[in-house]
């Protein structure tokens, strides 16, 4: 069963694109309805549905301003409307399909089919991730395995130098400069990484302890190699230094 949400301004539209959905399908639960798109925003950055019905056309935000504000895109989008023009651009933000309302029962089974083989991918791919996360925790200690912007990187632990929490996204900053940026709070992260090399010094910082170069402690912070100050919380401080 695909659990979907709906999010449009109008609540007659919803009513109505609600019953064509589960009129024309055996196979959508409609889960969660929005008429007010900031609710809708709150709800799926902390919630993670089979897929989004969304409407394009609202007075407060459109469909394209609404998805550049989710923080969380594990899920496939759908785009409704009832104007053709919208299509191009609603598949150039990665939606994976569009409705012309009203909704035609062989478009929604096609789209339908591409929710099933969307959702089919990211479980394998997750699965793919559980398995390479596996073989490096018992045989390779040496790194870890990240997936972002659909691919999975090996990452030698000795590059990164610390990790900064955004929300429901973390990045990782490693010697190099560079910033990958992946869809795990840092919590998740901190699980993954060894604890003999990496320490959470703050709510939004783990840090590599071997790439510190000093420790101020008068003022709580630390130095990084790359000279990044990154702050150490006062309920971790007595941690911090029995870890060094």
């Amino acid at each position: 069963m695909i659990k979907a949400v709906i999010v449009d301004d109008e609540p007659k539209a919803i009513q109505g694109l609600s019953w064509e959905l589960t009129n024309f399908s055996s196979d959508i639960e409609i889960v969660h309805t929005f008429s007010n798109p900031e609710e809708a925003i709150g709800y799926l950055n902390k919630n993670t549905p089979d897929c989004l019905f969304l409407d394009i056309q609202m007075p407060t935000m459109d469909g394209f301003q609404f998805l550049e504000k989710l923080t969380n895109r594990d899920f496939p989008v759908v785009i409704t409307t009832a104007y053709d023009e919208y299509a191009i651009k609603a598949l150039k933000h990665e939606a994976i399909d569009y409705l012309l309302k009203p909704i035609d029962s062989d478009d929604l089974q096609d789209t339908i089919k591409k929710i099933k083989k969307f959702n089919s991918k990211l479980t394998e791919n997750s699965k793919i991730e559980e398995v390479l996360l596996s073989f490096n925790q018992k045989f390779d200690k040496k790194k870890i395995t990240i997936n972002t912007d659909g691919k999975l990187i090996f990452l030698d632990i000795d590059d990164i130098l610390f990790v900064e929490s955004d929300g429901n996204y973390s990045t990782i900053v490693t010697e190099t400069k560079q910033k990958i940026v992946i869809t795990k709070k840092l919590k998740e992260v901190d699980a993954i990484l060894p604890d003999n090399y990496f320490f959470r010094i703050h709510n939004s910082f783990i840090v590599n302890l071997n790439k510190i170069k000093e420790f101020v402690k008068s003022e709580g912070y630390v130095i990084m190699e790359s000279n990044h100050k990154i702050p150490v919380a006062r309920q971790r401080k007595s941690d911090f230094l029995e870890k060094l």
